[in-house]
């Protein structure tokens, strides 16, 4: 038979090598869950901010099609086209300022 004490030390030793173990597997576990969430997250956004890019090039390039003919005619050196775009942006400046105005008389 062996010494009760000799016994005790190596059953110590054993168990704190088991709980050793089990913290390394544990912390080791839950940073690979971590890092795979953080790169999960870090995808989403990627995808979101895609599709929210998508979508207002889409509206702008919707925005853009009634202008476009008189954009072609202005490049190909229309000055009257150009002219009609200055007066058309000053009426749709003018509206705005007028809408506004009244939504600020309104909210007073």
């Amino acid at each position: 038979m062996s010494n009760p004490l000799v016994h005790a030390f190596f059953v110590g030793r054993a168990l704190a090598e088991a709980i050793g173990e089990q913290v390394e597997n544990l912390v080791t576990n839950g940073l690979s869950e971590l890092g795979q969430f953080d790169a999960e997250q870090r995808e989403r956004l990627r995808q979101f901010t895609t599709v929210v890019m998508e979508r207002a090039q889409r509206e702008e390039e919707l925005a853009m099609q009634g202008r476009s003919g008189t954009v072609v005619s202005t490049a190909s050196g229309g000055s009257e086209d150009l002219q009609a775009m200055i007066d058309d942006l000053r009426a749709e400046t003018a509206q705005l300022r007028a809408e506004l105005q009244r939504y600020r008389n309104r909210s007073v």
